[in-house]
């Protein structure tokens, strides 16, 4: 026999399952009405514990949430059968919800509920598998981060900082205190891509925080240690001592970099990349690397912008073309047109990208002797045409 106390506790720790707690509250007509078993006494029990079945009759006697369904058992001891609880039937959220017993199911049920009578529904399986996103939050205030994630468009601070988007009422720190939820909202929203290219890059927002590059010596002897840690505002006016730097978009393409005589790599740059206009870079050679889709070329035209003469690493149509078979879908491009400053070739990837079912080929995709390969004719052409000196 169960009591109404060990069922609530059940209930409470199915509430706590993310899988169940989403199937539950979003799949209504199929997962309803829940029906927990209760039990039956034994003929034994109600021989020797008479009083305790009596306790177990009043306990469900008292339940009003949800349906307790009784039926008549005969047994040996009674001369008349006996109405017996054996099934507890709820039929809803709701009484899931109050069937738990516990206070703070009950409020982030009724939370719940006040959000998504307000917001988008593509949000709904969020929230209801990510707690932690907004629990700390009052609801109001979830539901303002909710709507200001279905009005941020891609690029939309137009190079201002995030606390000077004033959408949805924000305020001028709405924001930066929002952002975590902000940026999984708006990752429902674009496929990730948020997350994947920061938030303040994904807005073109003036990135207040330090951005931090990491720095690898290729040939071994330039700097004191092999990869360190530099803050991209810090390269505006320290120059590296290497005489060509090769800029790549994704930190994680670092393992795929040989050793390079006289060569630093900075990683992980991203949409950061002001400091390329430092004046310390204008006489080195430098090389840029990004992922072969519309983010990675208008990185391409940033840094072009920066520097004419920097020279684009296996971003071509038939380096996509060789590789197509690990291109995977760009939920959301970097413009409908091809940005400034790229050749006529690259602007003719970007618009051939635009019109692939599958148009991003992301660098690290690339098998390590291509990259080999590229970045061996990159140092062999920079030897030839430098003077030979005697």
């Amino acid at each position: 026999m169960k009591s109404p106390e060990e069922l609530s506790l059940r209930l409470a720790r199915q509430w706590d399952n993310a899988d169940l707690r989403e199937s539950r509250l979003l799949n209504p007509a199929g997962d309803w009405p829940v029906s927990l078993t209760i039990g039956k006494p034994s003929a034994k029990i109600l021989e020797t514990s008479l009083d305790a079945v009596k306790r177990h009759l009043e306990q469900w006697r008292k339940v009003q949430t949800g349906k307790v369904i009784w039926e008549p058992i005969p047994f040996r001891a009674t001369s008349e059968p006996v109405e017996v609880p054996l099934r507890w039937e709820l039929d809803g959220p709701q009484a899931w919800a109050n069937a738990c017993a516990a206070p703070r199911i009950r409020a982030e049920f009724d939370a719940l509920r006040y959000i998504f009578e307000q917001c988008d529904l593509m949000f709904r399986s969020l929230l209801i598998r990510r707690r932690s996103l907004w629990q700390q939050y009052a609801a109001a205030d979830v539901i303002r981060v909710c709507k200001l994630a279905m009005a941020l468009e891609p690029g939309c601070a137009l190079g201002k900082p995030l606390r000077a988007i004033t959408l949805s009422g924000s305020d001028t720190k709405f924001i930066e205190r929002n952002k975590r939820l902000l940026t999984a909202l708006l990752d429902v929203r674009f496929d990730g891509e948020v997350s994947h290219m920061g938030l303040e890059a994904f807005l073109d927002a003036a990135n207040d925080a330090e951005h931090w590059l990491l720095v690898a010596d290729l040939d071994g002897t330039s700097l004191q240690f092999r990869k360190q840690r530099v803050a991209s505002s810090d390269l505006i006016e320290t120059a590296l001592p290497s005489q060509r730097i090769l800029v790549v978009e994704n930190e994680r393409s670092l393992y795929q970099l040989p050793q390079l005589e006289n060569t630093i790599a900075v990683l992980g740059t991203g949409l950061d990349l002001a400091w390329t206009n430092s004046n310390w870079l204008r006489d080195k050679t430098t090389a840029y690397w990004g992922d072969i889709d519309t983010w990675g070329l208008l990185c391409l035209s940033r840094a072009r912008a920066a520097l004419p003469h920097v020279q684009a690493l296996m971003m071509t149509r038939t380096m996509f073309e060789k590789h197509e078979e690990f291109a995977v879908a760009e939920p959301l491009s970097a413009g409908p047109l091809p940005p400034p400053g790229l050749t006529a070739a690259e602007g003719g990837l970007y618009e051939f990208i635009l019109s692939k079912d599958r148009g991003r080929l992301e660098q690290e995709f690339l098998p390590t002797e291509i990259v080999h390969q590229a970045l061996s004719e990159w140092i062999s052409a920079d030897k030839s045409a430098r003077p030979r000196t005697r």
